[in-house]
């Protein structure tokens, strides 16, 4: 493979995931949203310096906006750097928007960021609805996922 591919594909790929989501969260759907980014976040981004744990979706003013994404300052960026936690705005159709917003502010759901990733040299957020977990349904959950871990490992010997 040559160095031009090698480099194409590292930049495709996925930049973060958010761990703690599929955790904390049960996602009923999802969707993929741009973002409208400043000068130095797509390259603190590439370098993989994000952090989605605390980020949520909210829609405001017929738009939504990510709000809470920590993108870390570009590290060799001047003192015009970008400020880490500003609020995003996403990137998606009009009746995306009125859809989620909707789900939103009558079911009591939550638009959480699921990952984040590059597709042709733009970022991309995987944007997902979700309903929180109680705490019994989390242990709930770590138990199905442990009985399907072991039968499959039973059907392979």
């Amino acid at each position: 493979m040559s160095k031009k591919n090698k480099v194409q594909q590292k930049q495709s790929g996925t930049v973060v995931n958010n761990r703690r989501a599929r955790r904390n969260y049960e996602v009923l759907d999802s969707v993929e949203a741009g973002l409208v980014l400043t000068g130095t976040e797509i390259k603190a981004i590439r370098e993989g310096r994000v952090n989605l744990s605390d980020a949520y979706g909210k829609p405001e003013g017929g738009e939504l906006w990510l709000m809470n994404m920590h993108i870390a300052q570009y590290s060799a960026g001047s003192s015009n750097n970008h400020e880490p936690t500003r609020p995003r705005k996403l990137l998606l159709h009009k009746d995306e928007i009125i859809r989620l917003s909707r789900q939103v502010s009558e079911r009591g759901l939550t638009l959480v960021p699921m990952r984040l990733y590059i597709r042709r040299h733009r970022a991309k957020v995987e944007l997902a609805v979700a309903r929180g977990r109680k705490l019994y349904d989390k242990r709930r959950a770590m138990i199905d996922r442990e009985r399907e871990r072991e039968a499959l490992q039973a059907v392979r010997r």
